[in-house]
């Protein structure tokens, strides 16, 4: 399970039943069952066993999460526990803060963990974070508001976190993922931000509605011209460095695009 080929990836509160049904016939390349901030207070305990449930009948193929609660909730525990013993591929735990948290969780979670960097704290020690993870996710709506940005002023005041997040993750070899879009009737405004976080660096994007799936599979997906350049330079490679197409390759060129095609689903 190679979660950097991941483009799009879906929350779903895990006690909306209709919504996980629904998701499988979506083409989100993962799909994020949600214990946290989705889930109302009253619902925790239906919605962790809705979790597993789900988890183990799947979602034909494709990875799944389970988000638990944060540490120093009242359901974290019983989360971990649960999700340790399900069929989910991944646990995502919120507002990680430190190395020592994940080190924590780890030594009884059993499962890879992708963690979600939302606070000043978690930024800082991202770089220790990233090495126990099987990827970094931006939590930007908790960042913006940790780092006191002003509501609705975008995300120019996020550049250095995004960036130190996706430096991070790309040290230790493991995913990084943009956070959320919150405007859900903005096309325009989805498709710039996927540009945007696809210039950072960022793998996919995470997502809270199935009508952001296309935007986020197309720009995180390389374009059909990416591809045939790809091709041809794989094709064209004999080792070393070499002459194409008017520029100079070498080795790390031929790697690049292999991970390229990687990523549209096709052989190198």
């Amino acid at each position: 399970m190679d979660l950097r080929l991941c483009r799009s990836l879906l929350f779903l509160p895990a006690s909306n039943p209709r919504a996980i049904d629904k998701a499988r016939g979506l083409d989100a390349d993962m799909i994020f069952l949600d214990l946290e901030d989705a889930v109302k207070v009253e619902d925790k305990a239906s919605a962790r066993r809705a979790a597993v449930a789900a988890a183990a009948e799947g979602f034909g193929g494709r990875p799944v999460a389970i988000r638990v609660n944060k540490l120093g909730d009242p359901w974290h525990q019983e989360d971990v526990a649960a999700v340790a013993e399900s069929a989910a591929d991944v646990m995502i735990v919120p507002k990680v803060d430190s190395a020592a948290e994940v080190r924590a969780i780890r030594a009884v979670g059993g499962k890879p963990i992708l963690a979600m960097i939302e606070t000043a704290a978690g930024v800082l020690d991202a770089q220790n974070i990233a090495p126990l993870t099987a990827g970094l996710i931006a939590g930007t709506n908790d960042l913006g508001a940790d780092l006191g940005l002003p509501p609705g002023a975008g995300r120019s005041g996020l550049i250095l976190s995004l960036q130190t997040i996706v430096l991070a993750a790309r040290a230790a070899g493991v995913a990084a993922f943009d956070g959320v879009f919150n405007r859900l009737e903005d096309e325009i405004g989805l498709a710039a931000e996927c540009e945007e976080g696809r210039g950072f660096g960022f793998d996919g994007k995470t997502l809270i509605h199935p009508n952001q799936i296309e935007a986020a599979n197309r720009i995180f997906g390389p374009a059909a011209g990416e591809i045939d350049a790809a091709r041809r330079l794989v094709a064209a490679a004999t080792g070393g460095a070499e002459r194409f197409e008017g520029r100079m390759i070498e080795i790390m060129h031929v790697d690049q695009a292999r991970r390229l095609l990687a990523r549209a689903r096709l052989p190198a």
